[in-house]
């Protein structure tokens, strides 16, 4: 079989992975793709519309400069596409509940982003109950004592979209797109990489596995043992008529009891939708990636809007417009790995992002690809090392 010969191969062309392959061609690299769907598709994890993003970030301060440099990113990508890929439409993070709610693994995360927000100088409210009713009545349901987090500058990407403009960007700066192949091997040999996909072999001198829900059963131990996929259920329900919500509505995250169950996130309704975008995060691990329903039951439904939306949030119907399912790939802690394979050399992993990765995707992409072709990103991946778990 005829080895194709590249600088760096990507696996995976999802959040991460597209965001790669471009900033590796507009870096000057000979650099290929592969992906074993045809991307964007909804059989992994980078779908379903929208995606939150927000510069405080309650998971921790080092994820802040990824989402500055990836709203940049996105900027420049629209100047360059034409397309919409980041409406700044500002997010709100309640918290409305007699206890601090567990999200994302950190103990009362409204509370977290504001003294990040605080800490990094990064623009933001803290409202009241009475405050956020006045500014956005969709949200009337709320308790007495509920306290929001408002941030001008946040808002929610399109990831379809933001996967489509990467990637024909980068096959117009020479990279090359390989879909429909699955990868069915890496390994080192010395300092090249080499990977079978599909009917084809390659060979490079660097390899960014971006593999998503994949990289378990791809990458091996210690992968295998710290990846676990969840089913995450998307669903849109209809608004009532006339609408109360506002035109300049935000994205949101409403905490609304004590356990990480009693938390949901949603979006403004898409013009000329006439429905809201509204889903939770789910933890639960598949025992296998076949185990996984794409399908959304009317039990499933039905159970969404009696326990995030029904008391919640008014102005929304029960009546399900559609929807969705994909997979988060979630590690122990909650946060991303982005580090050397241990026993592979000259692979890269950047994987596990936890439900919460496509806000910084993009400035990732830059970081891994800088790393890959100088050695070293101007921004410090070093808190998403594997070292934390050993």
């Amino acid at each position: 079989m005829r080895e194709e010969r590249f600088d760096v191969i990507v696996v995976g062309l999802g959040a991460m992975g597209a965001a790669a392959l471009y900033q590796l061609a507009k870096d000057g690299a000979k650099a290929v793709g592969i992906d074993r769907y045809v991307p964007p598709h909804v059989q992994g994890s980078s779908h379903g519309d929208t995606r939150v993003t927000r510069l405080a970030v309650g998971e921790g301060p080092a994820y802040i400069p990824l989402v500055r440099r990836s709203h940049l990113i996105w900027r420049e990508l629209e100047a360059q596409s034409g397309e919409d890929l980041f409406e700044q439409c500002g997010v709100l993070v309640m918290t409305s509940s007699g206890a601090p709610t567990l999200h994302h693994g950190v103990a009362d995360f409204t509370a977290r982003t504001t003294e990040l927000a605080r800490q990094h100088g990064i623009a933001h409210e803290v409202l009241t109950a009475s405050q956020i009713r006045m500014r956005f009545p969709q949200f009337g349901p709320i308790r007495d004592d509920a306290i929001g987090y408002f941030e001008p500058e946040g808002g929610f990407v399109r990831p379809e979209r933001c996967i489509a403009a990467q990637l024909n960007a980068a096959r117009e700066l020479g990279a090359v797109l390989v879909t429909d192949a699955t990868v069915r091997s890496i390994r080192s040999e010395g300092a090249t990489v080499r990977i079978k996909a599909g009917d084809r072999a390659f060979v490079a001198d660097k390899v960014i596995v971006c593999a998503g829900m994949w990289s378990a059963s791809l990458l091996g131990e210690p992968f295998s043992t710290l990846l676990k996929v969840c089913r995450q259920k998307l669903f849109w329900f209809k608004l009532e008529a006339p609408s109360i919500f506002p035109e300049d509505s935000p994205s949101f995250i409403l905490t609304h009891g004590p356990s990480e169950t009693d938390a949901c996130y949603g979006f403004p309704p898409i013009p000329g939708e006439g429905s809201m975008k509204i889903a939770t995060e789910q933890y639960s691990g598949l025992h296998s990636l076949d185990a996984l329903d794409r399908n959304v039951s009317e039990a499933e439904a039905e159970e969404m809007f009696r326990s995030h939306v029904l008391g919640q949030i008014a102005g929304v119907t029960s009546d399900l417009v559609k929807a969705s399912v994909c997979a988060y790939t979630v590690t122990p802690d909650h946060n991303f790995i982005i580090d050397e394979h241990p026993t592979l050399a000259n692979v890269t992993v950047v994987s596990a992002c936890s439900g919460h990765g496509f806000k910084h995707s993009a400035a990732i992409g830059e970081a891994v690809a800088q790393r890959c072709l100088r050695g070293q990103s101007q921004i410090d991946l070093s808190a998403f090392s594997l070292r934390r778990f050993f």
